[in-house]
C-alpha cells in the first residue's frame, strides 16, 4: 500500500505525561491547517472518563512542540448494548 498520500502520521500507544495515548494522528508539515487527533479507547466505562484520562494523564504533553489545534477524542464500547459513545473535545492552538 503506498502511504505518499497520507496527511498524517498515525501513532498506536504514543507515549506521553504519565502514560500512552491509544492512538494520535499528526498532520504533516503541510497540512498544519489541519488539528491533530488524539484518542482514547474505553470499554465499559465512558467516552467521558477517556477525555478526563488524556487530561489527567497529561498525554498530550507529548505534542508539546505541535503548533496547531487538537481534538481530544473519547471512545467507549458497551459490551452489554454493543453501542459505542463518542466525545470530541477541541483544545486551541498548543502555542503557549
Amino acid at each position: 500500500m503506498n502511504m505518499d498520500g497520507l496527511k498524517d502520521t498515525i501513532i498506536r500507544e504514543m507515549l506521553g505525561g504519565r502514560g500512552f495515548a491509544d492512538i494520535c494522528m499528526i498532520p504533516r508539515k503541510i497540512y498544519l491547517d489541519k488539528p491533530a487527533v488524539m484518542i482514547e479507547l474505553k470499554w465499559d466505562k465512558s467516552a467521558e472518563g477517556a477525555i478526563q484520562q488524556i487530561k489527567n494523564k497529561e498525554y498530550i504533553d507529548a505534542l508539546k512542540d505541535y503548533q496547531g489545534d487538537l481534538l481530544l477524542v473519547g471512545i467507549n464500547y458497551d459490551k452489554k448494548t454493543k453501542k459505542h459513545s463518542c466525545i470530541i473535545e477541541k483544545m486551541e492552538s498548543m502555542i503557549m
